[in-house]
């Protein structure tokens, strides 16, 4: 087993289900200690079971992204329980809306979605660099999309969103880079998980086959695919790496 981030304390928000909850297993299989957190308490704990099955060391900790106090406690309760902070995974996010053109879109869609998936990762970043410059660096990760690259018709609340965690994340990583800190993000195209399967209105749809007909090599991603990424950017195996945009998305956005 590579173990890529050994004695090192990784958080993950969102990380219940999903590519979240791939990437925290990842995180633990490469020898961090896991700080799992979400809304969901029951997907939460299933995660972390699973970092324990497997010989890991996690913790869950309830946690609304949107909400700054709960993300200060987060942050705080990570450094209180494993000593520091060294790696997170910003991935707590929502699609919001789907199937609604711009002119449909409603102002509470656009502020659900925008305090999760922007004031969200804003807000995380502002918590674990906080710790981070008190260890002398460490690194983030922020899950984007190709919805961040690219337009897609529909959710366009969701696109911009992503679009705005592209900026952060570049923005971050020229503030930090001289510290230590490397930020930088993953987009994926479509993923098998329990948010695609709400976006497409459930798998084998005609909608979920022509998602998946979108991408060149012929089918959807896996979760566990796009942890790798994940593990890769937050290990010093890309210490060179900081204001990038890692895209998944088997071929999607090369067409």
């Amino acid at each position: 087993m590579n173990r890529l981030l050994e004695d090192k304390v990784a958080l993950v928000t969102g990380g219940g289900t999903g590519i979240g909850r791939a990437s925290a297993l990842a995180l633990a299989n490469a020898g961090a200690k896991v700080v799992v957190s979400g809304r969901r308490e029951k997907e939460g704990f299933e995660t972390i079971g699973l970092i324990k099955r497997n010989g890991g060391q996690g913790t869950f900790i309830k946690a609304d992204v949107s909400k700054e106090s709960d993300l200060e406690v987060l942050v705080a309760q990570t450094v209180a329980t494993y000593g520091r902070l060294d790696v997170a995974f910003n991935n707590a996010g929502i699609e919001g809306e789907v199937g609604k053109q711009t002119h449909e879109q409603s102002l509470a869609n656009y502020r659900a979605v925008m305090d999760t998936n922007v004031l969200g990762v804003l807000l995380a970043m502002k918590h674990e660099i906080g710790a981070m410059l008190k260890n002398g660096g460490g690194a983030i990760v922020n899950n984007a999309s190709v919805g961040g690259l690219i337009g897609f018709p529909g959710v366009s609340v969701y696109v911009a969103s992503k679009h705005a965690v592209l900026g952060l994340t570049k923005t971050a990583a020229l503030e930090y880079a001289k510290q230590g800190i490397r930020v930088n993000a993953v987009a994926p195209g479509g993923v098998e998980t329990p948010m695609l399967h709400r976006f497409t209105g459930g798998p084998r749809t005609e909608f979920f086959n022509q998602l998946a007909g979108m991408h060149p090599v012929g089918r959807l991603g896996r979760p566990d695919e796009i942890a790798e990424a994940v593990l890769w950017l937050c290990s010093d195996k890309a210490s060179f790496v900081t204001g990038l945009t890692l895209t998944a998305d088997g071929g999607w956005t090369a067409q």
